[in-house]
């Protein structure tokens, strides 16, 4: 297992004071590249060898927010690898040691320069403990996200500078940001999966088409053929 200590900033937090959405995300992909860098398996490595860890799909259940000036320690650790797939779990705890967000990830290894998913090398995993590390016990979700045949388009969101990352591409958490924009107001998001389908880059539109089954959303973010970039499906806090 892989950690650092944090204290949760005001830059992160809602106006409810809680950590938002995207600043759980971010901690979580910080903390999975913290591990890389320092194995010396960072982005300078992949880039040398033309090679991306790029992400599939996100499981995320948030068990409480960690609150402005709270002091949390996240925690991360691929629990298995196979093929060109990598599997790795995600927690935040409080100083008390208690869950507040539990998380799992499928990532997949990409050769950048061939443009085209690769099988993953035992030389670019040395480190990790492959094999070693128990899996995380969560209510797991398929990868996959049915889209519902009802929706409802929002206007389209056009990817600026400030949505690309070091792969040139939108960053996972952005895509996620996009999608709670066209949900109802005042949503706390209890358990959050997205699916990511095709990288979206600087001057794309993305069209979100939102649907609603019971007390879940599922918010597809799609070229202008149609096609998704992600799916992002939500289930709410119910209300007391």
């Amino acid at each position: 297992m892989y950690s650092f200590e944090s204290r949760v900033r005001y830059s992160e937090v809602e106006q409810n004071q809680e950590l938002s959405v995207t600043g759980v995300i971010n901690y979580l992909q910080d903390c999975s590249t913290f591990q890389s860098e320092d194995l010396k398996l960072g982005i300078s490595y992949l880039e040398e060898h033309h090679r991306a860890w790029w992400l599939s799909s996100w499981q995320i259940v948030m068990e409480r927010y960690p609150r402005l000036g709270e002091h949390i320690v996240v925690s991360t650790w691929p629990y298995d690898f196979k093929g060109m797939y990598g599997y790795r779990n995600f927690l935040i705890r409080d100083e008390a040691g208690h869950d507040l967000v539990k998380a799992n990830s499928i990532w997949f290894f990409f050769d950048t320069e061939a443009g085209r998913p690769v099988k993953v090398g035992l030389e670019d995993i040395r480190g990790y403990g492959a094999g070693e590390n128990p899996k995380l016990e969560m209510d797991y979700a398929p990868r996959r996200i049915v889209l519902p045949k009802d929706y409802r388009e929002a206007p389209a969101a056009l990817v600026g500078r400030h949505h690309i990352d070091t792969n040139h591409h939108v960053n996972n958490a952005q895509y996620v940001e996009i999608a709670r924009e066209v949900l109802p107001a005042g949503i706390r998001i209890r358990e959050l999966r997205v699916e990511y389908k095709k990288a979206a880059v600087l001057g794309d539109q993305m069209i979100p088409r939102v649907s609603r089954i019971e007390d879940t959303y599922t918010v597809a973010l799609c070229d202008e053929a149609g096609e998704a970039y992600a799916v992002v499906w939500v289930r709410p806090e119910r209300e007391n």
